[in-house]
């Protein structure tokens, strides 16, 4: 659906501009977006290699298992259906840690990993397990602290102040974050998960 309604946005702006005259500026500025997208793309390639290497460091010399015993109590109140000692909650918590730092790009491989996981723990091959609707909750809505990709993006566009947005992205990302778990409480209940 989305894609349908980007193919509406680009073909009406088009034709609005070739109505006007102004189709060569049309495509001047998809040349000009095409380079900047790559530009930016590998720019990014280094922020995302650094906090990747230094999340496989902290995989290595055993964070992740420290983080996951110390976040287990609030994890596990997160995810009642799961085994107190799941494989799944190492990736979970890396995963939310990446976002939490704003590395959404960063975070996917952990969230391919914790889905792999709470699927070999889903009794029904078929359908997402109350877990998996979880964690996909808390990975779409996660809190951001750090917007470290945004805050990249910014200063390669020239911002005066590319941090700024950190406060707002606190509140945003937190009332997501609110929202999606009240909201997957609520549905456990209901459903009597």
């Amino acid at each position: 659906m989305v894609n349908l309604i980007w193919l509406v946005m680009l073909i009406c702006g088009i034709i609005v501009a070739a109505l006007n005259g102004n189709i060569d500026q049309v495509t001047a500025s998809a040349l000009q977006a095409s380079e900047l997208g790559v530009e930016v793309a590998i720019e990014l390639m280094g922020v995302m290699s650094l906090w990747l290497g230094i999340m496989h460091i902290a995989e290595k010399a055993g964070l992740i298992r420290h983080l996951a015993r110390i976040s287990a109590p609030v994890v596990r109140k997160l995810f009642p259906s799961l085994r107190a000692d799941s494989p799944a909650f190492g990736p979970i918590v890396m995963n939310l840690c990446a976002n939490i730092l704003g590395l959404g790009n960063a975070a996917t491989p952990f969230g391919l990993k914790a889905m792999q996981e709470l699927q070999k723990e889903n009794p029904d091959q078929e359908t997402a397990s109350p877990a998996m609707i979880t964690f996909l909750a808390l990975n779409t809505s996660c809190i951001t602290i750090i917007p470290a990709t945004i805050i990249a993006v910014r200063m390669k566009a020239g911002s005066a102040n590319p941090v700024e947005i950190i406060g707002t992205t606190v509140f945003a990302t937190g009332c997501a974050m609110a929202s999606a778990i009240i909201a997957d409480v609520l549905f456990r209940k209901r459903n009597g998960l």
